[in-house]
């Protein structure tokens, strides 16, 4: 399969080996969606429209705050304060529903700006991953990944049977069963041996955790796709 704008983030997300490939690939879309709206963007007034609008996340307001530009992340909580306290708190308009600032306070706490430019970009990227997976190298690729994330293997088990016809559908869901069941049950391994070690008769310097000190934390991020 030639290389193009689309194919090339597939295999640069699928080189790795290391954690869930879908967890890269929104890492990557949140890291970038950030980035830009922390950015120059951020001055842009069509983009200030939509953050005013949708708001941000708690987990995109905490990716926000690891940036540099604090000033950049104030101003957007200005406006969009101020565009909170209009649709919320100014007068009420006349012949307005009697449920209508009900439905704009659920509007506002369910919406966040990052989320619509990754679930946008995910919807695409994954239509480029299923159309790739007829490629041999792509599913040796995807073979040799570490695991697929509970969350994410929900969503590719969703995904598959719209753009996989049977054959290749039927070999795509043994491969990401394997991979999420074998890292599965080597967690649950992990997980008891860290419980097991705090038992007396494994008290002492020399006590082998094995691959169990972090093990809380993998399982974590297996189960929810966040650290």
């Amino acid at each position: 399969m030639r290389d193009s704008i689309l194919t090339i983030p597939i295999s640069e997300i699928l080189e790795p080996k290391d954690g869930c490939p879908i967890c890269r690939m929104r890492d990557m879309l949140e890291q970038r969606t950030v980035e830009y709206i922390m950015g120059a963007a951020m001055m842009e007034p069509d983009v200030r429209i939509e953050t005013n609008r949708a708001g941000f996340c708690h987990t995109h307001f905490q990716q926000m705050m690891k940036q540099k530009n604090r000033l950049s992340l104030a101003l957007m909580l200005q406006t969009h304060l101020a565009e909170v306290d209009n649709r919320l708190f100014s007068r009420k308009k006349l012949f307005e529903p009697k449920n209508a600032r009900k439905a704009k306070l659920s509007q506002i706490n369910e919406s966040c700006f990052v989320c619509e430019k990754v679930d946008w970009g995910m919807e695409r990227l994954m239509r480029t991953f299923f159309e790739m997976f007829s490629n041999d190298d792509i599913k040796k690729m995807l073979s040799e990944q570490e695991y697929i994330c509970l969350p994410h293997y929900d969503l590719l088990q969703s995904l598959a049977p719209v753009y996989l016809q049977k054959r290749e559908l039927d070999s795509f869901m043994k491969m990401i069963s394997a991979l999420t069941e074998k890292y599965a049950a080597s967690l649950y391994d992990d997980v008891s041996r860290y419980c097991s070690m705090y038992d007396y008769r494994n008290a002492g310097s020399g006590a082998d955790w094995g691959n169990s000190k972090d093990s809380i934390e993998r399982a974590i991020k297996f189960l929810t796709s966040r650290n």
